[in-house]
């Protein structure tokens, strides 16, 4: 039997999970001998960090039958490289790869057992659809024709926007480049993915204050931290590989370790300073621990003079938040902040971590601008072992975000503006009137009585779904309701309000869900028909590129064909594409062979148009340069010491400026003005003007090194450039290129603009009158042949400008970071000092703020509910609990109670519990008895699935895709609560009650 550990025995569990899934007892040693994972060294696995020793796969290679390939783990966003061991064509081992600057060799629990995810027994094997209650195989072409079909005959009916694209963040980037694509060919806007739920955030936040809204500096530059300063993170357990970076630092600069966490978590039990603080109260502890810095005069005053906007507001702010005020907030001591400031002033640099424990709040974005404008005062930005380190949840949850599987933007954070789809038509070589043709108008909603173009608005966000469906039709600002739900690598039950999603699964005329694996989707409704599951291909049977939490990218080589009848994402979308008509035009830059897209040619697109960013310059080649030479990289800087990639830093971090012939190095650490641009250095992003009500928003007095504009600057455009005399570098074929976008000139070269001829001309033809004005206007995001970022980076100056981050952001709902109460809060006396939001519409639905705020739950509901991630699991969990080696580590579901908490309420360790919330939704679940939450707090893994409100489904899943563990989800508990700027969920501090069960 596989038996659980010593230390987690004697809780009155459920039998040792492979005896009670497959009905017959299996020892350890037979059952990894039968499966082949002994072959390759993964013998053993632990619920932490571990090494391998590399022999095993040396000696393997040596006999000449196994091929190594080089791909990257399917899991968090550190971006491990997996050794994959395959004879003849068939994947028997695996090794963590000692030359990777990410995982130096390390593999999680998760990451040692990825090969069980792609080869794993409990995997969707074809298609199959709902029919009267049961699962029924289907043909590929069957599926995508009836698919095809009901949904042409919703958008019919109903327009584009009643069907829902929901992509996923474990597309590779070319996926996700091409999900958005799609989604534009479609038609609609309603397309999102899992950013939304845990960092959409971070990203308003963190571009709003300085331009880009990723992580600042990387993994690696942690070494070189003087103090690190993590809040609402849990690396320990959600990015296990991280904490090897973080020790480091720890242990080589004996730097200090702040954990702040509501939570005593795996990585607070390595702090040298633990804050426990009350859950929702982020921008209250921030605030007093500014507070003291502001007190004892420890901000850095001369970087906030010339590269930062907007504190004197702050500091306005910062001063209502003394000690006493703080603590009746935070239930911090003031004693303790006071430490926490001085370790910070007297430990530069340092750098700032923070998860999800931050962004899923109403008041996310507050927290987010809350954590940078700390790191701000402290001048901590733009250098070496300081910076914003954002460690993101899913291997491509970045690239994901980057590429615009969004509601909001399309690749490269390109808004949907008018001039975003033009820029995208030139890419894509399509008309543009043909584009703006597949989208829906709403006749007179729009301003002044006009039609509403839907091109142009914002979708409902994958958080809001559940509204689409449910919501009155004249409620929501889309020509009708969403009928058809595609759930394209997405888990439901890592999202809150389950109890409703339910209904709305169930009142869809069609359910789509497109996975590895049947995921929650295909038991948590009680439908009989209308639902079908489609297999895709894990990334282990693909290939291309992905990016980690640090901006790098990194390409995956394909382990393995794909199995059963699984197909790639991208070949998938071509079979819907033909299906709707319009595969000829979406893939006229794309071949095709034997069904399956070009991944390269997809990744060459990417490179023609996602300027903005910097995605330009990291051709496929240069991707798979440098992974075929991680050895010659630097394990702190990333930079390559000689070796066929000199010069450049790993995965090419984007922005990686230009085109790949410029072979720009690509950025390391954001900001760091230290550097010449052509050599990874930066300024922070002119991206709001150059004044606000008559302030200067640039830099004033400082550059990177070697710019020849010795001051701030705006971003540049072609008008720039000939102002400065620089237009001259241009090349003939770079000039005309910008003539094209200006429209002035067609594919083939020629003149088309019209207006008077004046004396300027060449062998085309002559100009027209008003050419000056109109190609000045082409700017450095929308130059297709690059030639006006690489002239300002000729020059050593970033494309983007020179300005100060701003600390104000006057477009949001609190220009400056402000604490709101959560929705759900037991403290009265606080929510009448700091109250939510007005109710609001936006990004197309009604959201409930203070409506909700109004009602007083607190006596029935008096405990604040948290939720967060496990070491063993991932995400919604279906992959991670249908793997055997991680299954056996965690096979219950349960919450954390203080004992305290428990002992008030009369429950006892290892007892079941009920846990609801103040909508109704409760989970069965084990109590644990613990320390590690406070009194009044409960906590619960959102990992789990099969169960719904005490009733087992395993029945409902296709007979053998059921995971070996099944649980409630704890998101069923969860209840209503949605960010102010981006929609993001509430899931760190709800109320709840718990009974004995």
């Amino acid at each position: 039997m596989l038996r659980k550990k010593t230390s987690i025995q004697g809780r009155g569990r459920a039998a040792p999970i492979l005896g009670r899934v497959a009905g017959k007892n299996v020892d350890r040693r037979s059952f990894l001998r039968g499966s082949g994972l002994a072959v390759g060294g993964l013998a053993a696995l632990a619920s932490g960090v571990g090494r391998v020793t590399p022999a095993a796969a040396q000696a393997a290679a040596a006999t000449g039958n196994i091929e190594i390939k080089k791909s990257v783990c399917t899991h968090c966003s550190v971006g491990c490289t997996v050794l994959a061991e395959v004879d003849n064509g068939v994947w028997v081992g695996q090794e963590p790869a000692w030359d990777s600057p990410f995982n130096l060799g390390a593999h999680c629990a998760k990451g040692a057992s990825v090969r069980e995810h792609a080869h794993g027994e409990r995997r969707l094997k074809y298609p199959m659809k709902l029919v009267g209650g049961e699962w029924q195989r289907l043909s590929w072409d069957e599926a995508i024709n009836e698919i095809g079909d009901q949904m042409m005959a919703i958008r019919e009916e109903s327009g584009p926007d009643s069907v829902y694209w929901l992509g996923s963040a474990k597309h590779s980037n070319e996926q996700a480049y091409l999900f958005r694509k799609f989604a534009a060919y479609w038609g609609t806007n309603n397309v999102d993915h899992q950013a939304r739920i845990c960092h959409s955030t971070t990203v308003a936040g963190v571009a709003n204050t300085w331009g880009y809204g990723a992580m600042t500096n990387s993994y690696n530059d942690i070494h070189n931290s003087r103090a690190i300063f993590i809040i609402g993170g849990n690396p320990a357990e959600a990015h296990p590989v991280s904490l090897l970076h973080v020790l480091r630092a720890k242990e080589q600069n004996n730097a200090p370790l702040i954990v702040c966490d509501p939570r005593f978590t795996r990585t607070a039990a390595h702090a040298d300073e633990y804050v426990r603080f009350r859950p929702g109260s982020d921008v209250a502890l921030i605030w007093g621990i500014l507070w003291h810095i502001f007190e004892n005069g420890w901000e850095e005053k001369e970087f906030l003079r010339t590269r930062t906007w907007g504190m004197d507001q702050i500091r306005t702010e910062v001063a209502k938040w003394d000690p006493e005020e703080t603590e009746r907030v935070t239930g911090v001591p003031g004693t303790q902040l006071e430490r926490v400031a001085r370790t910070m002033a007297n430990n530069r640099p340092g750098t700032v971590i923070w998860c999800m424990g931050g962004t899923q709040h109403t008041n996310g974005n507050n927290n987010t601008r809350a954590y940078c404008i700390l790191q701000l005062a402290l001048g901590n930005m733009g250098v070496a072992g300081g910076g914003t380190n954002i460690f993101r949840g899913h291997d491509n949850v970045q690239g994901a975000t980057d590429l615009g599987v969004l509601a909001d933007t399309l690749p490269g954070y390109y808004g949907l503006a008018p001039g975003s789809w033009a820029h995208f038509a030139r890419v894509w070589g399509e008309d543009l009137d043909w584009l703006k043709s597949r989208f829906a108008k709403m006749p007179g909603r729009g301003k002044d009585g006009t039609d509403l173009e839907m091109m142009y608005e914002t979708g409902i966000p994958v958080s809001r779904w559940i509204d689409g469906v449910l919501e009155d039709k004249e409620n929501i600002l889309q020509p009708d309701n969403t009928r058809a739900m595609v759930l394209w690598g997405h888990a439901p039950n890592s999202q809150t309000r389950m109890v409703e999603m339910k209904t709305a699964m169930e009142k869809l005329d069609l359910m789509v869900v497109v996975d590895p694996y049947p995921t929650v989707s295909a038991v948590m409704q009680d439908r009989t028909d209308g639902v079908y599951l489609l297999p895709a291909a894990t990334q282990f049977e693909t290939y291309g590129s992905v990016t980690a939490s640090n901006r790098s990218l990194q390409w995956r080589e394909k382990v393995v064909e794909p199995l059963f009848e699984s197909l790639p994402d991208h070949t998938i979308l071509a079979k819907f594409a033909d299906k709707f008509g319009f595969a000829d035009r979406m893939f006229r830059n794309i071949a095709i062979e034997n069904g399956e897209p070009n991944v390269e040619d997809i990744t060459r697109e990417v490179n023609r148009g996602m300027w903005t960013i910097g995605y330009t310059g990291q051709s496929p080649e240069r991707l798979k340069l440098h992974m075929a030479n991680q050895h010659t990289f630097d394990k702190t800087t990333l930079r390559a010491i000689g070796g066929p990639a000199d010069g450049d830093f790993y995965g090419m971090p984007w922005p990686c400026w230009g085109t790949p012939e410029m072979n720009h190095p690509g950025t390391a650490n954001l900001y760091d003005m230290s550097m010449p641009v052509s050599k990874g250095g930066l300024t922070f992003r002119a991206r709001f003007g150059v004044e606000h009500e008559g302030d200067n928003l640039l830099a004033e007095g400082v550059y990177s090194v070697g710019s020849e504009i010795q001051d701030g600057y705006p971003e540049f455009t072609m008008q720039m450039l000939q102002d400065l005399g620089w237009d001259s570098d241009l090349s003939p074929e770079e000039r005309q290129s910008i003539e094209r976008v200006a429209g002035y000139r067609d594919a083939e070269g020629k003149l088309t603009g019209q207006g008077e001829e004046v004396g300027e001309q060449d062998q085309t033809g002559p100009y027209p009158a008003d050419w000056k004005e109109k190609i000045g206007g082409v700017n450095w995001k929308t130059d297709l042949s690059g030639g006006i970022q690489r002239v300002a980076i000729l020059h050593e100056c970033a494309p983007f400008g020179n300005a100060k981050a701003r600390a104000v952001v006057w477009t949001f709902p609190d220009p400056v970071p402000t604490h709101r109460e959560p929705l759900y809060s037991n403290r009265r006396d606080l929510v009448a000092d700091y109250p939510t939001y007005e109710d609001k519409t936006f990004w197309r639905v009604p959201t409930l703020y203070k409506s909700i705020q109004d009602k007083d739950f607190s006596e029935s509901y008096p405990i604040i509910l948290t939720s967060g991630r496990l070491v063993e699991y991932e995400g919604g969990g279906d992959e991670t609990r249908s793997n055997p080696w991680l299954a056996e580590l965690q096979q219950d579901m349960f919450v954390e109670i203080n004992p305290r908490t428990a002992n008030n309420i009369g429950v006892r360790d290892g007892a079941q519990v009920w846990v609801e919330g103040p909508e109704g939704g409760k989970v069965k679940v084990m109590a644990m008895l613990t320390n590690r939450v406070g009194e009044g707090v409960a906590f619960m893994p959102f990992h789990f699935g099969g169960y719904f409100q005490g009733e087992d489904r395993r029945s409902k899943y296709p007979k053998g895709a059921d995971p070996y563990v099944l649980g409630e989800s704890s998101n069923t508990a969860q209840t209503y609560g949605y960010d102010s700027v981006t929609q993001m969920q509430e899931t760190k501090a709800t109320l709840c009650k718990i009974t004995a069960a």
